[in-house]
């Protein structure tokens, strides 16, 4: 899978993807959120974040996107994020990812939204 990675997750996560077979790239520093969510769906990418400002369907609408991972993991680091993401991801295809929104947690938990 292609994945955008948001500039408030932590960049080793990067690596991290690449070494589970996936594309990954970060966030061009100071993006607007309006411009990553265009960037995002340009690429055909995942979006990966902890922003909360893109668990609003209403404002980045996930039916028009590859899809967003929200992450809800404390502490937000690469010891905690990484067992969840590749859990998460065992789990999933891309086309099923497209076009939800999925708020990870702790553990490979998660809430698909459409």
């Amino acid at each position: 899978m292609r994945f955008l990675i948001d500039e408030n997750v932590d960049v080793r996560l990067i690596g991290f993807l690449k070494k589970l077979g996936h594309e990954a790239r970060r966030v061009p520093p100071g993006t607007k959120n309006g411009a990553v969510m265009r960037l995002a769906t340009q690429e055909k990418r995942v979006l990966v974040t902890r922003d909360d400002d893109f668990t609003d369907g209403l404002k980045y609408p996930p039916s028009k996107s590859s899809g967003i991972i929200h992450l809800d993991i404390h502490p937000p680091r690469l010891k905690m994020i990484g067992p969840s993401v590749k859990f998460f991801l065992a789990a999933m295809t891309a086309e099923r990812m497209a076009g939800k929104l999925f708020i990870l947690g702790d553990s490979g938990g998660y809430e698909e939204f459409a």
